[in-house]
């Protein structure tokens, strides 16, 4: 016979997983549902994909503001110089940024606003970590 007390425990442990799984759930759904080749296809091109990484070349007009969107973390190249104003969400303040051809910078995955405030399209090349 198994005791009282390992039943509760493991119907304890079950039902408190089970409603985190629910909770994340969600969560997970969202940020996939922000990708930003799906929110923003204009502007972003799926180059590579394998189970380690994803090549995306992004290409945001002058004037444009994009939607709220995700990216994994990643290494950023610019392809182009090219002047942009970002902010996290959902309380960031707007940091802008001059891009020189060949930069190359990281930067965590976020949900974020970008918007191009400069005269050229900004060009860049993104290698995104999956893990």
């Amino acid at each position: 016979m198994i005791p009282k007390r390992f039943l509760t425990r493991t119907f304890v442990l079950g039902t408190a997983a089970s409603m985190l799984l629910s909770m994340a759930w969600p969560a997970i759904s969202q940020q996939e549902d922000q990708d930003v080749l799906k929110v923003i296809p204009e502007n972003y091109k799926l180059l590579y994909e394998n189970a380690l990484v994803r090549v995306i070349e992004a290409r945001v007009p002058p004037g444009a503001e994009e939607k709220p969107h995700r990216h994994m973390r990643g290494v950023s190249v610019c392809m182009t110089e090219y002047t942009v104003e970002s902010r996290i969400l959902p309380d960031g303040q707007w940091v802008r940024s001059d891009r020189k051809h060949g930069t190359v910078y990281w930067s965590e995955s976020s949900l974020h606003i970008l918007r191009n405030v400069g005269k050229t399209t900004s060009h860049t090349i993104r290698v995104e970590l999956k893990h």
